[in-house]
């Protein structure tokens, strides 16, 4: 049964404009809180929370990155980052795990490529649009893309180029289409805001009209890791994914509009584009825990096949599964029940990886989201938030915007039994504190009951075999003072009301 709970009044996406905007202005997004999950759910039905400001903050990421790198995926499609150099840094962290992902499926992606206009002094002062349509033509004379995408950057943003005049010109001249993608990294605190932008030109210039409808679903997430093990499944409900958009062709998207319906592996990234393609060609976005752990993978199931007509073959495949796996679960389980443990991860991810682990018996002593969204764009709120806020058990939680000396803190504070994280960069912090830590890069390691069985297992190998971890930490000096380590991390925030005072020294250490 779908567990969608509507809140006040229903947000349309803006796609009859030029940009998505910012999802702090558009769904009440935050970046600052600290308090209990409970507490932020009372907030949440009252308007709120109300975001608070750090009084010291360590770099975080770009939505322009988000953006950017999002569309570099798609195999022949060409970025025209509209920016200085250093923005283009991009392209260096997506060049080779985006051969190495074409080549594994034996996808031609020649036609793709990532350019930068480099602008400079110059530039800023007197502008670059001649600029940029010269490098625009030139990067289709080029690559031959089937479509041009071109980004923005904060100092482009700043001066006020104008990007949507120069790809109408460019779409105009070169006949494929150009899709400029509002992401300046000044517009939004939340880098999430930067695949609403993408997915806002993709919609508006990339997506045609249906011509007819075919038995395709359209899967929104980041690598489609299991498209081998999600072919197979949607087979037996008489459909094929298209996991969009990594790794699809710009016809591929141009036909979004023409599938049966579309689910999503992350709510934080799929909310956009599915809520655009119902609003705009009516194909039903299917809304839902995401598909990780037992009843993660069942709501999402069932709600597909609810849209397909085809409930009892969902059911057929849920049974078949739980036969073959749900024994060796419940033999880990008690290895696994009164661990305690911390969660640090984008929202989507971090809701239902706290459901997962409460599924294995493990204790949430905190949970930090690098960003909190109250809705999304549909007007309702995330269905995985929903169901851990009316459960049973309450526990502290923060919003930190991948503020790694806030987790320190947390960590220190908490001392848990294992950190769970999906950032690499974050998970190190854990490890040299002593405290064993799980990446969950792989979107899809949580897949179901499968998923979940794999998952507990890797969990009670980081566990238990901590040689690394406590030699790592009995040798590394971390950067920070005892002074630090000692705050409460909600001491990093200024408070939520405007014009109220707290002790400078207690949040600055000044």
């Amino acid at each position: 049964m779908s567990i969608d709970v509507p809140i006040e009044r229903p947000i349309r996406t803006t796609l009859a404009g030029s940009e998505s905007g910012a999802r702090e202005a558009r769904l009440g997004s935050v970046t600052g809180y600290c308090g209990s999950l409970r507490d932020l759910s009372a907030a949440s039905g009252c308007g709120g929370p109300k975001d608070r400001d750090r009084c010291y903050t360590q770099a975080s990421l770009c939505n322009s990155a988000c953006a950017l790198s999002l569309t570099s995926y798609i195999v022949d499609a060409a970025i025209v980052h509209h920016g200085p150099a250093g923005c283009a840094v991009t392209a260096m962290g997506v060049a080779n795990s985006k051969d190495q992902l074409a080549g594994a499926l034996g996808l031609d992606n020649s036609r793709s490529g990532y350019v930068c206009t480099d602008m400079g002094e110059s530039d800023t002062v007197f502008g670059a649009v001649d600029t940029l349509r010269d490098v625009a033509l030139e990067t289709y004379r080029r690559y031959r893309p089937s479509a041009v995408f071109i980004g923005a950057s904060c100092v482009s943003g700043v001066i006020g180029e104008d990007l949507d005049g120069v790809a109408r010109d460019v779409a105009e001249e070169i006949g494929v289409p150009v899709a400029p993608i509002h992401c300046e990294g000044f517009k939004s605190k939340i880098w999430a805001s930067g695949f609403d932008a993408a997915f806002h030109a993709i919609l508006s210039h990339v997506v045609r009209p249906p011509e007819r409808t075919r038995p395709v679903v359209n899967v929104i997430n980041f690598f489609g890791s299991a498209r081998e093990e999600l072919t197979g499944i949607f087979a037996e409900l008489g459909v094929e994914p298209l996991f969009v958009i990594s790794n699809t062709s710009v016809e591929q998207l141009s036909r979004l509009s023409e599938s049966v319906a579309t689910v999503s592996t992350c709510g934080t990234l799929g909310s956009y584009l599915g809520s655009g393609l119902e609003e705009r060609y009516g194909v039903p976005y299917v809304r839902s825990l995401q598909p990780y752990g037992i009843a993660g993978f069942t709501d999402w199931l069932l709600g597909l096949g609810r849209v397909l007509g085809k409930e009892t073959e969902a059911q057929t495949i849920l049974d078949r599964d739980r036969a073959a796996c749900l024994p060796r679960i419940e033999e880990v389980i008690p290895k696994l029940r009164g661990l305690r443990a911390v969660v640090g991860m984008g929202p989507g991810y971090g809701f239902n990886t706290v459901r997962v682990l409460r599924e294995l018996g493990i204790e949430i002593v905190h949970q930090a989201a690098w960003h909190y969204d109250r809705q999304y764009d549909d007007g309702r709120s995330p269905a995985s938030f929903d169901v851990l806020a009316d459960g049973a058990a309450d526990y502290s939680f923060s919003v930190s915007d991948l503020q790694n000396q806030e987790i320190v803190n947390i960590l220190r504070r908490t001392r848990p039994d294992i950190y769970f994280s999906r950032h690499p960069g974050s998970t190190v912090w854990a490890m040299k504190l002593g405290i064993p830590a799980l990446c969950i890069v792989d979107e899809y390691h949580v897949l179901g009951y499968r998923g979940l069985l794999t998952f507990a297992y890797s969990v009670l190998d980081v566990v238990t075999n901590r040689s690394f971890t406590e030699n790592l930490s009995r040798r590394v000096k971390l950067p920070y003072t005892d002074w630090w380590l000692d705050q409460n991390h909600d001491h990093f925030l200024a408070p939520e009301t405007p014009g109220a005072t707290t002790d400078e020294e207690e949040l600055t250490g000044v």
